[in-house]
């Protein structure tokens, strides 16, 4: 690897750093700034393995670590009907980024809630860094992407003391920003967006006031334009399956 590229390497991992930091700051800015009475929230620490295929190259499995974490600024009454309002983020990390997606989000929302049943809807900025492609031993960079998504979640409560839980969430993809690996050698047009999609669904069981476990499946697709030079061999196009399981704190 040439010294240059090392730099922009180390300097593309120190922001990453950062942003994850800044994630988690947030999240405790949000504890702090909520009274005692009204703090309600999850973290959650998920291992297992992840399943992306760009184009038409072959999928390639490996393990990935994610972390979500959310808080209720403010709790849901019941007697007034106002709904609570939620924060939190997401990091995704790969065990392999040079195969696999980096991902971080933050978000925010309502949740409305009857009886057992509950519907959020949030605004999410998520951030993407597209692994780079290996065609024939040539090296190609793709863009990292940047979102504004809409995601919907329903979640229901079940069994005895209502301790297992179900939840469904999915969302339209809506058109990326990009912006260019540092490493890139060939500037190309972005890619123009077709449609994409996420769907997840999850299943766990809380044990007491304070433990939970949880086991998700995800799939997610992006489609762009097949006869764009910004796409070329369809390297953007992208599926990718999650399946984690892992344990949670409520606090």
């Amino acid at each position: 690897m040439k010294p240059c590229k090392a730099d922009h390497v180390r300097k593309d991992v120190r922001k990453e750093v950062r942003i994850a930091v800044r994630i988690g700051l947030f999240l405790l800015f949000l504890l702090a700034t909520v009274p005692a009475y009204c703090q309600r929230g999850t973290l959650d620490l998920n291992v297992g393995q992840v399943s992306d295929q760009f184009g038409a190259l072959p999928s390639v499995t490996g393990a990935v670590l994610d972390i979500n974490g959310q808080v209720a600024i403010f709790k849901a009454n019941a007697k007034t009907g106002r709904p609570a309002i939620v924060g939190g983020g997401e990091v995704r990390a790969p065990f392999d980024t040079n195969q696999h997606a980096k991902e971080l989000a933050a978000f925010g929302g309502v949740v409305f809630g009857v009886h057992n049943f509950s519907v959020e809807v949030d605004g999410e900025v998520r951030r993407i860094y597209t692994p780079p492609a290996n065609v024939s031993g040539e090296i190609f960079n793709r863009s990292r992407m940047q979102l504004f998504e809409l995601p919907v979640t329903l979640k229901y409560k079940f069994g005895p003391g209502k301790r297992a839980f179900i939840s469904i969430k999915g969302e339209p993809e809506f058109t990326p920003h990009f912006k260019a690996s540092s490493l890139a050698t060939v500037a190309l047009p972005n890619p123009g967006f077709d449609h994409g999609y996420m769907l997840r669904g999850s299943v766990g069981y809380d044990f007491g006031k304070w433990w939970y476990v949880k086991g998700t499946y995800e799939t997610r697709y992006f489609k762009f334009n097949p006869n764009d030079i910004g796409n070329p061999n369809n390297l953007y196009n992208w599926k990718s399956n999650l399946i984690t399981g892992g344990v949670g704190v409520r606090f």
